[in-house]
C-alpha cells in the first residue's frame, strides 16, 4: 500500500464575503459599476441607483469606529456585555463586533482605530472549523 495523503482540517468562513484562503483573511463587497455604492450580500440591483451590474472589491482591514453600543442582554449562550459597532472601512461601512477590548465606555471611543481579525467559531465532527470575524484595536 502506498502512503496516503493528509490534508489539513478545512476552515469554512461563516459569511461568504469574509475570504481565508491565500494571503491575510479580508473582506469583499459587490460594488455597483454605476454609483459605487457597494453591498455584502448579493444583489439583483442597486438600492442607490438601480443598476444590475456589480464587481466584487476588497475591503480595507483597518478602518474607524463610527459608532458602537455596548450590548448587555443577548440570546442565551451569548456571553455578554459585548461591543457591537460600525467601522468605517476606508469608506465603506461594516458592521461587527469588537473583541480583544473591555466592554466600556473607558476603552471603547468612537474615532478608535481597529484592524480585522478572525476567530473560530468551532469545530465539527468531520473537522471543518467555522470561522467568523471582528475587529479589534489597531496597535
Amino acid at each position: 500500500m502506498t502512503g496516503t495523503a493528509t490534508s489539513s482540517p478545512e476552515r469554512v468562513p461563516l459569511v461568504d464575503y469574509l475570504v481565508l484562503d491565500d494571503g491575510p483573511p479580508h473582506l469583499i463587497a459587490h460594488e455597483c459599476t454605476s454609483c459605487g455604492a457597494r453591498y455584502f450580500d448579493r444583489r439583483n440591483a442597486c438600492a442607490s441607483c438601480f443598476g444590475t451590474d456589480f464587481t466584487t472589491v476588497e475591503i480595507a482591514t483597518e478602518g474607524t469606529l463610527r459608532t458602537f453600543t455596548i450590548v448587555a442582554f443577548a440570546a442565551p449562550g451569548v456571553e455578554v456585555p459585548f461591543v457591537s459597532g460600525v467601522i468605517d472601512c476606508d469608506g465603506t461601512s461594516v458592521r461587527g463586533n469588537l473583541t480583544n477590548v473591555e466592554p466600556d465606555s473607558d476603552h471603547v471611543q468612537t474615532g478608535m482605530k481597529v484592524r480585522l481579525t478572525t476567530y473560530s467559531l468551532g469545530t465539527d465532527d468531520q473537522g471543518t472549523e467555522a470561522i467568523s470575524f471582528a475587529f479589534e484595536p489597531a496597535p
